[in-house]
């Protein structure tokens, strides 16, 4: 359905009322959303931000973030958002717990659909981040952030002389189970297929490392514990036979999705789907901007993501300083 037919059903459901108008929309309520949020924010810029269905982003699902600066003993992920979000509020940016549906870039003002609301904004910064790829297995779900997580980086050191698990068989699998064995007994690597999609320089360094384990054709069945992660079952997709493996965390390593299928057709993304940039924080729209994971597919930590918010703010204002002259 196009942004047109959604409006005229929008309009047919409620009172007709004035489109409200915002300097700046930001789309998404992660570290890059609220940074760049508080920087427009204080910059005088009018700006709106609307949340998404996950206001405060993947940080909602973690526990202890100890690699945020700021926070001698560290801090939980939905604290530090709910921090962000209180500093965003302070520095005067409505902050709305929506999702939004539809955009039109073709032209500015730009139009946001939302399910309540439409909006219009000169610039526009999307912040929607990038969901990690699940497995689909037993118990994955419920041990989300709990003994299953999807960032060794993250979440590595708190994993110190455990035997842990590795689901994957590319580049990011390999630098993560490579990473997890500064911290862990043993790494396993389960992969479905009996050969790596690593490049070989990456192979090259997982198999020579003694505490990486590898067991091919073979899936992830079942995650099981009490209060956390205690088991895996493996399945071994030619043979049918399983295994269970006592186990103190599994690592998702399949890669992530962006959150960009809303803009397809409205600006440029790469073949991966991410958002593609030009100059710095720019989008292939004039006056559309992107910050965060929904762009930066190498790095993934919130203190990217909130350098990038900043990064998009400073050029958003440039922007609007520029187009007023």
């Amino acid at each position: 359905m196009d942004f047109s037919v959604q409006a005229e059903i929008r309009a047919e459901s409620k009172p007709p009322e004035a489109t409200k108008k915002f300097d700046v929309v930001i789309i998404g309520a992660g570290p890059a959303g609220y940074t760049a949020a508080i920087y427009t924010s204080r910059a005088k810029r009018e700006t709106l931000v609307i949340s998404g269905i996950l206001p405060g982003g993947q940080l909602m699902l973690t526990t202890e973030v100890e690699n945020f600066p700021g926070f001698a003993e560290g801090i939980m992920g939905p604290d530090l958002m709910t921090a962000m979000r209180k500093q965003t509020e302070r520095m005067g940016a409505t902050i709305i717990d929506d999702e939004v549906v539809n955009v039109d870039f073709k032209r500015s003002p730009f139009k946001i659909l939302t399910n309540a609301e439409e909006y219009e904004a000169d610039a526009v910064i999307i912040a929607t981040g990038a969901s990690p790829r699940k497995i689909g297995a037993r118990g994955e779900q419920e041990f989300s952030a709990k003994g299953v997580s999807y960032c060794a980086t993250c979440d590595g050191p708190f994993f110190k002389n455990q035997e842990l698990v590795v689901a994957g068989g590319g580049d990011s699998a390999m630098e993560e189970a490579i990473f997890l064995t500064k911290f862990a007994k043993n790494v396993h690597i389960i992969h479905r297929k009996d050969k790596l999609r690593a490049s070989k320089i990456m192979q090259d360094r997982a198999f020579e490392n003694t505490k990486i384990k590898f067991h091919w054709n073979s899936i992830i069945e079942e995650i099981r514990g009490k209060e956390k992660v205690s088991q895996v079952t493996i399945k071994n997709v030619t043979t049918n036979q399983t295994e269970v493996m006592d186990v103190g965390g599994l690592f998702v390593a399949i890669g992530h999705e962006p959150n960009t299928k809303m803009f397809k057709g409205q600006i440029e993304l790469d073949e991966q789907g991410y958002v593609a940039l030009r100059n710095h924080t720019h989008t292939s729209v004039e006056g559309v901007f992107a910050a965060g994971d929904v762009h930066d597919h190498r790095y993934r930590q919130a203190i990217t993501a909130a350098a990038f918010g900043c990064m998009a703010a400073i050029d958003v204002d440039r922007y609007l300083s520029e187009r007023i002259k």
